[in-house]
């Protein structure tokens, strides 16, 4: 009988809440319309946060929750439950709130740090942060940091990899002189002498302040304030960096270096990568940002017609999976047939049949051209990206 009433009174409040529709729209609809308007403002969940949603409940007014990063769709959302009559309380967090204070941007401070899909170091890795990168701090809790990279990927890094800043002291470092490191592996020095004490090791695309220079080194600082030595040999001036003009040979050579580097799901480093992260570090390496994920890189630059090989150029991206719509692997053509790609380790297949080096299970879907589309949406050189200049 208890439970017969329970059900009455749920009943009686769906109606309450849909009080002013023609038509009485069940509990279950209502989620999955709010599902639907979340997936149709935020389609791609890597790259913005808009998670919000109630329980059914006796109470006349609902409490929803969940948090965004985007104040305007938390609009839309609040407006599609006031059309629909609902009476509720806001608890939705706009990111960042009070849990990160002032300090909303923040630099690498590592030569590699983990992004994770979730605050836990036994989290999915997910993607990684060069030192030197900047990144807008959404959230904090313990010594965790929800943050996105400047290509919007979103993820969780342990506090150790970061260095906050306020939106003055971000200005400030990009005043800066500064430098990247051009080699795949290198070390920092406490003194300019490569015999001395190593303060860090570094890698490919890692960022720091020059403070001076001292004989074949440049005398350095790490966004964490940690001073130290690196040979001036493995380094561009920052200016050099964003000025490259990328081209193929250059894009090639960067990416035949990094030959037998091991396969890492989440590595988007010299030091081992994934295939998207192979392929966003080689871009990285001539001063262009690509989407992190293969299935984002496929939605930028020139499409090309796949039916013939021969359409392709060197330096070309190359996209492999189930469909257009399933791309599972991305790859770097050189020329006659051949790509470059990371699977296992970073090594050189064919596309032609005939050829010794052709992998059957990869299944070419997609290919573009990034070279000529810079500046474009999903390829931006780091000289126009706001977050670092």
């Amino acid at each position: 009988m208890k439970k017969l009433y329970q059900s009455a009174l749920v009943f009686f409040m769906l109606f309450t809440f849909f009080r002013g529709s023609a038509q009485q729209v069940p509990f279950n609809t209502l989620l999955q319309e709010l599902q639907t308007l979340q997936k149709q403002l935020v389609p791609d969940k890597r790259v913005a946060i808009l998670e919000i949603t109630f329980k059914d409940t006796l109470q006349p007014v609902v409490v929803v929750k969940g948090e965004t990063d985007l104040p305007e769709s938390k609009k839309q959302v609040l407006s599609f439950l006031q059309e629909r009559n609902v009476k509720f309380t806001d608890s939705v967090r706009v990111l960042p709130d009070a849990a990160v204070g002032e300090k909303t941007w923040a630099l690498g401070t590592l030569s590699v740090s983990n992004l994770r899909a979730k605050p836990d170091d036994a989290s999915e890795l997910v993607s990684q942060v060069l030192m030197g990168t900047p990144l807008k701090v959404l959230d904090a809790g313990n010594k965790w940091f929800r943050v996105q990279t400047p290509e919007k990927y979103i993820g969780w890094m342990d506090a150790a990899g970061l260095q906050r800043l306020t939106t003055e002291e971000l200005k400030h470092w990009k005043k800066a002189e500064r430098a990247v490191f051009n080699d795949l592996f290198g070390l920092l020095f406490e003194t300019p002498d490569e015999n001395g004490e190593v303060v860090s090791d570094l890698t490919l695309g890692d960022l720091f302040e020059v403070t001076g220079k001292k004989g074949g080194f440049l005398k350095i600082r790490i966004p964490d304030g940690r001073e130290a030595f690196v040979k001036k040999t493995g380094c561009l001036s920052y200016n050099e960096w964003i000025n490259i003009i990328p081209d193929a040979k250059s894009l090639l050579k960067t990416a035949r270096k990094m030959t037998g580097l091991p396969y890492l799901w989440g590595g988007t480093s010299g030091k081992s990568a994934d295939c998207s992260g192979f392929t966003k570090t080689v871009f990285y390496a001539e001063g262009v940002i690509l989407a992190r994920d293969a299935s984002q890189q496929a939605k930028y630059g020139q499409p090309l017609e796949i039916s013939d090989w021969h359409n392709f150029q060197p330096g070309d991206l190359l996209f492999f999976g189930r469909s257009a719509e399933r791309i599972t692997h991305v790859g770097i053509y050189t020329g006659e047939s051949y790509f470059i790609h990371a699977s296992g380790k970073v090594h050189v297949s064919s596309l032609d049949p005939q050829n010794s080096k052709f992998v059957p299970e990869r299944k070419l879907v997609a290919a573009r051209r990034i070279l000529g589309s810079t500046g474009t949406e999903g390829i931006v050189k780091v000289k126009d990206h706001p977050w670092y200049n």
